[in-house]
């Protein structure tokens, strides 16, 4: 995650996914090659995840450099693609499998992965010349100021000379630092918006991806058979579909996007609702209630994951926002389904790891909206205040033109002070001679 927002930073979306189509392809067609589990590690593991890291980021990021007003309409019909590919994936692989055996299907896996490369020579920059242009200026402007810099320096005497040598030592650690911030902008800790994002993002992922994972499995542990439990899972993959970009639409209104925050935390709320109740659902037409409402409720809080950190953070800033999240949500992510499966484990019961899920989740969404309803009160306390300071004028020249007032007055008191004034008066005139 952190390396694709680098390598985005510095080379741009296009590139970035290219470079990640290939990596998954050769991953992929390595993988019909491999004769032990350690070799199928390393091609479809390590290099086809790394070539999908390097296809996600730059996808989502691209999206706000597209769009700004119909921005979360864009996301969601943007994220519609994974649900369509959970629908039609299982019986992909399963033809394939059937066809051409597990080595053909990786060949042909891989096949259609490079067609990521095409997807990437499709995004287009933007402003890149005006970005030129503009870094043209900024140069030019720079080399003018160092000029300046250093005739000034020049002109000054020795002793002048130190500072100047010590603040060039400063500004050469700063430059250290701005180097670092340019392709991962740390500072986003320092950010409140940011913070509470990652807060409630790394809490809600211990429950978000577990109920997915188990949910055929429980189907079968309640005396489901095999394809009706499988087909639990096309059920919410097709609601996920339609809920995504109708989230999109919804996030877009005028009523909701102003406070797109606390739709946010509704869905990941909603969502762990949905878990608690699971464990109500006795028979097989419970479960299609639960896979419809869980569907809809996973489709609308991923339709709105990157929207709501773009909306936080703003789109300069978004791409080492996504790296950032990622190193910390990522642990999250790997633990949820383990920490499900040694509850099952420990208590014989699937009830239990759904009730963990849905605390956690509702939990989280508890903790977004409160936390997001205090970052738009302090949001708007602070833009009062600015607008306040730019509304008052300035006092230093009053204090200023008192002062010289009161000197006047004090100058003019009394016939003795008249030799006093004279020779100040003098003494200005030969400063201005000079």
């Amino acid at each position: 995650g952190p390396i694709s927002s680098i390598l985005v930073n510095r080379y741009g979306s296009r590139p970035v996914v290219i470079f990640g189509g290939l990596l998954c392809g050769i991953g992929m067609v390595s993988a019909a090659f491999c004769t032990s589990i350690l070799q199928l590690y390393i091609c479809v593991g390590f290099i086809t995840g790394f070539g999908l890291a390097l296809n996600l980021q730059p996808s989502v990021i691209i999206i706000g450099k597209y769009f700004l007003k119909r921005r979360p309409i864009a996301n969601g019909l943007a994220m519609a693609g994974s649900p369509v590919m959970l629908c039609t994936l299982a019986p992909l692989n399963q033809f394939l499998f059937d066809n051409f055996g597990w080595r053909g299907s990786f060949l042909i896996l891989g096949a259609i992965l490079l067609n990521c490369c095409v997807a990437g020579a499709l995004f287009r920059p933007i402003g890149a010349a005006t970005a030129s242009v503009k870094t043209q200026a900024t140069e030019e402007g720079k080399d003018a100021l160092k000029e300046e810099v250093t005739k000034d320096a020049m002109e000054m005497s020795r002793p002048m000379n130190i500072p100047m040598e010590t603040k060039t030592e400063e500004e050469g650690g700063n430059d250290c630092c701005e180097k670092i911030n340019q392709y991962l902008d740390f500072s986003l800790f320092k950010h409140r918006g940011f913070l509470i994002y990652l807060i409630g993002n790394v809490l809600m992922f211990l429950g978000f991806f577990a109920p997915i994972v188990f949910l055929a499995p429980y189907a079968k542990h309640i005396g489901i058979d095999e394809y009706s439990a499988a087909f639990l899972l096309s059920i919410l993959a097709i609601v996920d579909m339609i809920a995504r970009p109708t989230t999109g639409i919804i996030a877009n209104s005028k009523w909701v996007r102003p406070r797109i925050q606390y739709f946010f935390s509704f869905a990941i709320a909603f969502n762990g609702a949905c878990h608690l109740l699971c464990p109500l659902a006795s028979g097989y037409t419970g479960l299609v209630v639960y896979s419809i409402f869980f569907g809809l409720a996973f489709g609308m809080v991923c339709a709105m994951l990157f929207e709501t950190l773009m909306d936080l953070v703003g789109a300069a800033r978004f791409t080492s926002a996504v790296g950032l999240v990622t190193i910390a949500e990522c642990c999250t992510i790997l633990l949820g389904p383990p920490i499900g499966g040694t509850l099952i484990d420990t208590f014989g019961d699937y009830k239990y790891m759904f009730i963990k899920c849905g605390a956690v989740m509702v939990l989280a969404g508890t903790f977004l909206f409160i936390m997001n309803y205090y970052n738009y009160h302090m949001l708007a306390k602070e833009e009062k205040e600015r607008k306040a300071n730019e509304e008052e004028p300035k006092p230093v020249r009053t204090e200023d033109e008192g002062r010289n007032n009161r000197n006047k007055e004090t100058v003019q008191d009394g016939p003795e002070l008249e030799p006093l004034r004279r020779e100040q008066e003098g003494l200005k005139k030969e400063v201005n001679g000079t």
